[in-house]
Order: structure tokens, then sequence, then C-alpha cells
């Protein structure tokens, strides 16, 4: 089969745009997550991860619409691809799309685009794409899966090159539901730390450009696997096996690796869940990160951000730490790593759950190198 190579990528969060932007931030221990006052969304403060910029609301796109083709135009543009090329396919990540249509908000945006095949739809009239996207909604693993989805089109020769477009945003529906699960902390989160307690929401957008073809900043997507723990609607299971299940299927044949880009929300359960995990895989020694702190949880888009992040940091020799992290809180002695940690990072494993007790993983390796 063939490989599978990452060739651009573009992200846009609560902490900037760009990836250059994102790790210039980063490093300096920024965040994009504030406490906010905004009552047209819900009564009460909260504390999330927003893109604050001045938005035409009388617009013909959303907001999830408009920041998805931004990424997917920029990302596209830097790889050189054409939109009409019938070898390329637009996958969309998201677990809620354009739910802010529900919120009246838009004078002049059809509400049927609150379904994804209109949203669609209407992207790929925008983008004037050869084909529909695909849209995967599948928890907060639709980012990881869509990017294993691509690979399998790309190394089965369905199509040459696949654009795996993340996004979501924070509305009024979603922190709503978090807050009945009481899963949302009012202060920055601390993923795997012992005072954690809960996540915050993130708005976020990328998009990552995989290929058959390779350039001189190339990755390769190695492996990946998906699986599900059916232990719970909204709990994670305890044990962990389940999330050990895809990472041991996409280490098969590999020799090692050297960090983990965990998913990391910081809220009691996850982290726990996730420690077994990387114990029962016999990866407690390896480093460990979450990108939670800078840029909240972005639900459909995480899997896709994380990942465009992590390869940065594979290109610059640099694995950023995981911000509001001080004491780990986690019975496994897993390695999270507080501060940006410099070296030769050649192979990184990208992890991802969520609700229904799905998850997934896949392996990143840099181009040239072996594991």
């Amino acid at each position: 089969m063939k490989k599978v190579y990452t060739i651009a990528q573009h992200v846009i969060t609560g902490l900037g745009h760009g990836v250059e932007e994102h790790f210039d931030k980063m490093s300096q221990h920024s965040t994009g997550v504030q406490l906010h006052h905004n009552p047209s969304v819900v009564p009460e403060a909260f504390t999330a991860a927003l893109i604050e910029e001045p938005y035409d609301f009388t617009s013909q796109r959303t907001r999830f619409e408009h920041y998805l083709i931004e990424c997917v135009r920029k990302a596209m543009a830097s790889a050189g691809l054409d939109a009409k090329d019938p070898s390329t396919l637009l996958i969309i990540s998201t677990t809620k799309g354009n739910i802010d249509l529900m919120d009246g908000n838009y004078a002049g945006v059809d509400s049927s685009r609150l379904e994804f095949s209109e949203m669609a739809g209407f992207i790929q009239k925008q983008l004037k794409l050869e084909h529909e996207p695909i849209v995967v909604s599948n928890a907060c693993i639709s980012g990881v899966l869509s990017i294993l989805w691509a690979k399998r089109y790309i190394e089965r020769g369905q199509y040459k090159h696949v654009v795996v477009a993340g996004g979501d945003i924070v509305s009024k529906f979603t922190i709503s539901g978090f807050q009945s699960f009481m899963a949302l902390s009012d202060a920055p989160c601390k993923p795997f730390d012992a005072n954690r307690n809960g996540l915050n929401l993130g708005e976020g957008f990328a998009a990552l450009v995989l290929s058959s073809d390779k350039n001189d900043k190339s990755t390769e997507i190695v492996g990946g696997a998906s699986s599900n723990d059916a232990n719970h609607i909204s709990g994670p299971s305890r044990t962990g096996d389940g999330l050990a299940i895809a990472i041991d299927k996409t280490l098969e044949g590999t020799s090692g690796i050297d960090f983990i880009s965990a998913h990391g929300t910081a809220t009691p359960f996850n982290d726990a869940m996730e420690a077994k995990a990387i114990e029962l895989c016999g990866l407690q020694h390896v480093p460990v990160n979450s990108y939670k702190g800078y840029i909240g949880h972005t639900l459909g888009a995480a899997g896709v951000i994380e990942t465009v992040l992590t390869i940065h940091g594979m290109e610059k020799n640099l694995m950023p730490g995981t911000l509001g992290f001080e004491t780990l809180g986690v019975a496994p002695k897993i390695k999270v790593q507080a501060n940006f940690q410099k070296g030769a990072f050649n192979a990184a494993l990208k992890t991802a759950s969520g609700f229904g007790g799905c998850n997934a993983a896949i392996l990143i390796r840099k181009e040239g190198t072996c594991i």
C-alpha cells in the first residue's frame, strides 16, 4: 500500500492564527483560556478559549464555516493543491458543526445547514471542490479518526490527497451540555495534575493535508487504530483497556516512540483512564503532554489541531509542555512534561478518547527515520 505523508497545515484557535504563532505563544506559557462574561451565550461567567474577533452575523456564512474554509484554503494553497482536482477529497471533523444556528444569530443563513450534509454541500460550493466532503462526527475522537480514514483512502489509491479539516465552536448548547455533566472548570485546566477539577472548552479549527506525495517537511502517518470500551455513554472506562487496545494496534511492529500527545482533558476520570492505558501498553517511561491548557478542549477539532502542533514540534525538535501541570495526580507514574523539551523527536503517538467509550490513536514518524 502507498505511504501517507503530511505536507501542509493551518490552525486557528483562541491562542492565535498559524502554527508558528501558536508555538511562539506556547513557549511563553501563554494561553487562550480566559474568563468570559457573555450573557448571549450563557447567563453566568465561564472559562474557555474563544476566537475573539469581530464577526458579521449578517454574513452568508456561519462562524464555523468561515474559519473552516479559511483553514482549508490556506493549507491547500501551501500544498499547491487545486480544489477541482478529482484526486483530492475533503474530510470534515466536527462534533456540532453549525450548532449556533439554533440560537438564531444569523439573519442570512438557512437553518437547514444545521444538518451536516447541508453544511458539507455549502462548503463544497464555497471551495469549488470536485467531491462533496465527508463528515466524521464521533465525539472527541473525530479528528484522529478522520486522519485515520484519510490514511486508508490514500493507501488504497482512492485519492491522492485528502485534506482533513477539524472545527468546533463554543455555544450555548456545548456549554450547557458540559455543565450538566459538572465537567467544566471555572479556572484554567490542569491536565494530569493532582488538583485538576475539569476541562475548559475551546474554539478551534485546523486543516492537515495528507498525500501520497512528500515534500521536504513531510512526516509520515505510519499507523492507527480505533476501539470502543463499551463502558458508558458519557463515562470513560476505569481500566483503560479500550484505549490500550487502540494504542497496541497502532504500535504493532514498531520498536519505540519518543513522546505521546495525550487527550489530557483534565477531568478526573479521563486523565486517570488515559494514564492506565499508557501503563498497560508499557509506555509509562515515555514523555507525555496535553495541549488543553493552551487552547482548551476543541472537541471534534482537537485531534486535528493537536496532530498539527505535534508535527510542527517534531520538525523543530521540540515537545511542548503541559500548561497547568505541577504535581502528578494519576496513580500510574506516567512521565508528564510540564515544560518544553528539546530533543530528537522522531516518532510520536497521538491519542484521543470520547463519549460513548470511543478511543483512537495514530503514529506519526519523521520522514527518513526508523522506528
